[in-house]
């Protein structure tokens, strides 16, 4: 607990319906269309199949951000990589704490796996988590560059 914060992971299926609210508000902070139901059932999906974990932060009883990490490993280290791929803090409350809480959750959580380190990627013009990611420690990539390749598979 943190100045008002506790970080849970979300263990149970009442546990992901509280954080699929806040999934689909950091789906429409990237521009995607809102979905609750879908966020819902994607994120019940992966605690089936064991594929992510996930971090809540209550400030009390209220939910007010997450953190979702992905299993991966590196070829080069031979070791196994948490992908932190999802960070949201509801807005009403960032600048509060709360990303810095749900960060050094999910670092003791790589670290007590066993893993080599975190990853992560951001929008270049998200500043402000920018900046929390290099206060905790993350040095940004100078050396390798990203490609994504989408395909449409809703046909």
């Amino acid at each position: 607990m943190t100045d008002g914060i506790e970080v849970r992971k979300a263990d149970s299926e009442d546990d992901i319906r509280v954080v699929a609210p806040l999934f689909d508000a950091y789906r429409v902070f990237y521009k995607a269309q809102s979905d609750p139901q879908r966020a819902l059932d994607f994120l019940l999906a992966r605690r089936r199949a064991r594929e992510s974990v996930i971090f809540v932060a209550f400030e009390g009883d209220r939910p007010v951000g997450f953190v979702q990490l992905y299993p991966i490993f590196s070829s080069v280290s031979m070791e196994p990589l948490w992908l932190l791929n999802d960070l949201y803090v509801h807005p009403g409350t960032r600048r509060g704490g709360v990303g810095r809480a749900l960060m050094q959750r999910a670092e003791e959580h790589a670290r007590a796996t066993g893993a080599g380190g975190l990853t992560l990627s951001t929008a270049t013009n998200n500043k402000p988590a920018q900046g929390l990611y290099e206060s905790e420690g993350y040095e940004r990539d100078r050396e390798f560059l990203v490609y994504n390749k989408t395909f449409d598979v809703s046909s």
